[in-house]
C-alpha cells in the first residue's frame, strides 16, 4: 500500500467535510457520553485498520484520562477485566454493526445492548458507528497518512 495521500480530501468538498464533522460532533455530545464514543471510535478503527483514526482516538482517550493498559486490552475486550457491562454491550454492538453487510450477528448484540441502553441511546450508538466507519473508509481509500506531529487540538 502506498504511503502517499491520493488527494488532500480535507481541502476538497468543504460542505461534505463540514457535514461529517457536524455528525461527529453531535455524536460526541449525545447522551451516551464522549468517553464511550471515543472507545467505540478506537475499536472500530482498529478493526478497519485506519491508522489515522486509531492514533487520533487513542490520544483523545489518554487526554480524557483513560489508562493505557485499558486501551491496549481493547482488541481483547471480551477477555479483559477492564470493561463494564455497558461498555461490553456497546462494543459488541459496534463490532456487529461494523461487520454489516458481510456478517450479520446483530440479533444477539442487540439483545445485550437493549439491557443497557434505551432506544435513543441505541440510535446514538448506531450513528457513532456509522460516522467512524465513514471516516475510516475516507482515510483508507484516499490513503490519508498518520501525521508525524498531530494537528493542534487533535
Amino acid at each position: 500500500m502506498s504511503h502517499v495521500a491520493r488527494i488532500p480530501f480535507f481541502t476538497l468538498a468543504p460542505a461534505n467535510l463540514k457535514a461529517m464533522i457536524n455528525l461527529s460532533t453531535s455524536v460526541k455530545k449525545s447522551s451516551i457520553g464522549e468517553p464511550l464514543v471515543e472507545l467505540l471510535n478506537l475499536r472500530v478503527s482498529q478493526i478497519n485498520g485506519c491508522g489515522v483514526c486509531v492514533d487520533m482516538h487513542w490520544r483523545e482517550l489518554i487526554k480524557q484520562g483513560a489508562q493505557p493498559r485499558h486501551l491496549n486490552a481493547l482488541p481483547g475486550w471480551r477477555e479483559a477485566p477492564f470493561f463494564s457491562p455497558r461498555e461490553r454491550a456497546a462494543l459488541g454492538w459496534a463490532e456487529a454493526v461494523n461487520a454489516l453487510p458481510h456478517r450479520d450477528d446483530t440479533d444477539a448484540a442487540y439483545t445485550e445492548l437493549a439491557q443497557h441502553f434505551d432506544p435513543t441511546e441505541v440510535a446514538e450508538l448506531s450513528y457513532a458507528v456509522a460516522v467512524i466507519k465513514g471516516w475510516n473508509l475516507l482515510n483508507l481509500s484516499l490513503r490519508n497518512q498518520i501525521p508525524e506531529v498531530p494537528a493542534p487540538g487533535f
